[in-house]
């Protein structure tokens, strides 16, 4: 009887402890197998595409608070198409193109300024120009088509005219939309006209300097009626 109790004991002795070691052995891997997965995600990170990817996954949001800034703030220019809508009044309503003169024109108020405003700034003019008509007016305005934001460029290019832009156009992405530069091109002699506060400037620009990317502050950043010259 001893005998057997004591090969009973033995046995749930041994089989507690190889319970123990398998316990211990699929800790090891699972410890292995976690050190290897942040080996390769760190591995990952440091690769100049997948950080750039990153990078750009995190600004997405920045990136969307910004665009509805400047939607905000954008100034309505010269033909410029514009949508008014006066809730209930269909009459007053309708789609109108910003003339030369900065203005536009609406039933009973005939001509109305609206070049340099913001939407909002248009909406307040109008809801205020239009009460003693309309008992409390609710106005909405929408940029339809923006005509107004070019440029132009001139010269030893593959394609001159004009060209749309937006906030953040600059003179080397002007030049790439235009076919790029022709072999006598003068690459250091580029030049914009801008015209500011009734005077004319010429802002020098070294296609070459740009392009080695030495200063990003040599690609000029364009504004609406600038002339980019290509000797």
């Amino acid at each position: 009887m001893i005998s057997g109790k004591y090969r009973l004991l033995k046995g749930i002795a041994i089989v507690l402890m190889l319970g123990v070691s398998a316990a211990s052995t699929q800790t090891a891997v699972s410890e292995k197998d976690q050190d290897a997965q942040a080996k390769k995600i760190a591995t990952l990170k440091t690769d100049p595409k997948i950080a750039a990817t990153d990078s750009a996954n995190s600004g997405a949001s920045g990136a969307a608070t910004t665009g509805r800034d400047l939607i905000s703030q954008y100034r309505i220019g010269e033909q410029d198409v514009l949508i008014i809508t006066v809730w209930r009044e269909a009459e007053l309503s309708g789609t109108v193109m910003v003339r030369p003169d900065g203005k536009i024109t609406l039933p009973l108020l005939n001509d109305v300024h609206a070049a340099g405003l913001t939407p909002d700034e248009l909406k307040t003019s109008l809801t205020e120009k239009l009460s003693p008509f309309v008992n409390s007016p609710q106005v909405t305005v929408a940029v339809r088509e923006i005509n107004s934001r070019k440029v132009f460029i001139i010269g030893q290019v593959g394609h001159e005219g004009s060209y749309r832009i937006n906030s953040t156009t600059t003179v080397l992405q002007i030049i790439a939309e235009a076919g790029g530069l022709r072999d006598f091109a003068n690459r250091k002699g580029i030049y914009v006209l801008r015209s500011q506060n009734g005077s004319q400037q010429r802002l020098s620009f070294n296609y070459d300097k740009v392009i080695r990317g030495k200063d990003s502050k040599d690609n000029i950043l364009l504004r609406p009626g600038d002339t980019i010259v290509v000797p």
